[in-house]
């Protein structure tokens, strides 16, 4: 194990929306024996309402508010020694100050799914706000690409079969 998990046993899950954050975040901290917490979970479990309804409500910038004080709390548990896999909302790691937090106190591993991969995980769903318009979505997949790709490591995720990115996650040689 690298001696900032040992420190700070965090592994936060960074990448675009439906990249599989969610799934191979729980696979990985069942092998592990670590918690699991899902960002967007969280935020909805705390605020009593879903994702989409905080966007149309309050905007995205009062979400990224919520979103920034989810992610500290969560930091601070690591901190104080409780391991932890974090997968985040898509942008979460857009924020310099949650880059940041997250990668001195933790890993980022950015999930690097691509864009077709992506649509086809969404489509018939309608509860991504930031999906709504096709054209300023693929945008967005590009722009948050090359924050992405500050995350400490990267794994390809090609497969709709979790295992496989748990397995390449293991191989990073990280733990």
């Amino acid at each position: 194990m690298i001696l900032k998990l040992k420190r700070t046993p965090g592994i936060y899950l960074i990448g675009f929306m439906a990249s599989g954050k969610t799934t191979i975040g729980r696979a990985l901290a069942d092998e592990l024996g670590w918690s699991f917490v899902d960002l967007d979970e969280d935020i909805e479990a705390a605020e009593g309402v879903s994702i989409a309804e905080i966007f149309d409500r309050q905007g995205e910038q009062e979400f990224r508010r919520i979103e920034k004080a989810a992610v500290e709390k969560r930091v601070r548990d690591v901190g104080h020694g409780r391991p932890l896999v974090l997968a985040l909302g898509g942008g979460a790691f857009c924020d310099e100050a949650t880059r940041e937090l997250l990668t001195a106190n933790g890993v980022p591993i950015w999930l690097d799914c691509s864009f077709n991969r992506v649509c086809a995980r969404l489509e018939g769903t309608s509860h991504r706000p930031l999906a709504r318009d096709p054209e300023k979505f693929r945008e967005l997949y590009e722009q948050r690409r090359a924050t992405y790709s500050k995350a400490e490591c990267r794994i390809e995720v090609d497969s709709d079969d979790s295992g496989v990115a748990v397995a390449a996650i293991l191989k990073l040689g990280i733990l």
